[in-house]
């Protein structure tokens, strides 16, 4: 994974840079071929994002890679991207784990099987003490999902009403422990957050990009910091 070593360029950057990947169906599409393909070539982007998350200083890079929503596509095409989740894992976790690379995954995962399970667990396992850059899996990840899942856990551990502040929602999500993020990108020109990130997202600033997922590159990443670095944060509040 050449690039992976590169050193980061002193600049203000965001700590947590999230991607909505999309565009792999309509990129096949377009060149008559089968929706797998795209998937194969989206596997690619993967590759340059987390590299250009590395070259940038970015901290934390989490991908919607299978929402909970993505059961509903046809049994081939999810057991397409079963396999190609479980290759990538085989073909690049090395090279990841070389260079740093901390792997988490957030979402129901479980539903990929035990297979997919164990190899996620132990590639977690084993980047655990990295630190140059988190890479956050959402697999089977919902944000209305993740809320609730949080209401629940409060429920559960008894949290009284007085003691249920943002702070201690927060570490309830499947994000607990993870800053939230500060920019989310969303390929193929689509607008909208379609559950994804739902609750960490409330002061993120977006990104839209007409460019679909398989196109990708490090000079769109790198773009989209630029226009995240050029956008004045005001958290409500109103400039001083």
């Amino acid at each position: 994974m050449s690039g992976l070593m590169d050193q980061s360029p002193a600049q203000a950057i965001p700590q947590h840079v999230a991607i909505i990947m999309d565009g792999n169906g309509r990129w096949a599409a377009s060149r008559g071929l089968p929706r797998v393909v795209g998937h194969r070539e989206g596997a690619k982007a993967v590759r340059r994002s987390i590299e250009a998350a590395i070259g940038q200083g970015v901290k934390y890079l989490t991908l919607f890679a299978f929402s909970s929503e993505n059961w509903q596509r046809p049994a081939d095409e999810v057991s397409d991207l079963r396999g190609l989740l479980l290759q990538y894992l085989r073909s690049e976790l090395k090279e990841m784990h070389e260079a740093g690379v901390r792997l988490k995954v957030i979402g129901e995962h479980s539903r990929f099987g035990p297979n997919i399970v164990a190899e996620l667990g132990a590639a977690e396992a084993k980047t655990a003490n990295n630190a140059r850059l988190t890479l956050v899996l959402a697999l089977s990840y919902g944000g209305r999902a993740d809320i609730l899942a949080a209401a629940k856990r409060a429920i559960e551990e008894g949290v009284p009403a007085e003691a249920l502040t943002e702070h201690k929602f927060a570490s309830l999500l499947a994000t607990a422990g993870i800053p939230d993020p500060d920019l989310v990108i969303r390929t193929s020109g689509e607008q909208r957050l379609s559950n994804f990130l739902l609750w960490q997202a409330a002061y993120a600033e977006l990104v839209f990009l007409d460019v679909l997922w398989p196109d990708f590159n490090e000079q769109d990443f790198a773009g989209a910091v630029k226009t995240f670095g050029a956008r004045v944060r005001r958290f409500g509040a109103r400039p001083e």
